[in-house]
């Protein structure tokens, strides 16, 4: 072997490792139908904390997204690494950045992923949460309105 070889084999030997202990990240997105207008913007969150579901507020790591608000609209979330995880979104119809309430119940619109149902208040984060590994994840949710 010659002298000037051995870079070229170290970096040769080492090319397996760059990247390990990487975690690898995933697109996460959720499409949302049943929107009854395009007014406003829809925001949503994504968490992999049960106590920081279905508001976010409650965990500094979760990530948000807001998109223009129509009939259907499909929210990405970039760099996710592996874990289970939920989403939660409204309607925010007036763009205001939060939930519009009368009588302690919602006038605005809200939905989860895995399109968990509602019963007496938002669902849990068991009931909403799905897995994230490898490919890119899709989640269906459904837009639902009280009034």
């Amino acid at each position: 072997m010659r002298h000037g070889s051995r870079p070229l084999l170290a970096l040769t030997l080492a090319l397996p490792l760059i990247g390990a202990g990487t975690p690898e990240l995933t697109e996460v997105s959720v499409v949302v139908t049943g929107l009854r207008n395009a007014k406003g913007q829809v925001l949503a969150c994504l968490t992999a904390q049960p106590k920081g579901f279905p508001d976010c507020r409650k965990d500094p790591a979760a990530k948000n997204a807001i998109v223009p608000a129509g009939t259907t609209v499909r929210i990405a979330f970039e760099g996710v690494p592996a874990g289970r995880y939920a989403i939660s979104m409204i309607h925010d119809e007036n763009a205001n950045r939060k939930m519009d309430m009368a009588l302690m119940m919602p006038k605005e619109g809200y939905g989860f992923s895995r399109d968990a149902p509602v019963r007496m208040g938002p669902p849990k984060f068991d009931k909403a949460a799905f897995e994230v590994a490898g490919p890119a994840v899709e989640q269906k949710a459904r837009m639902r309105y009280l009034f």
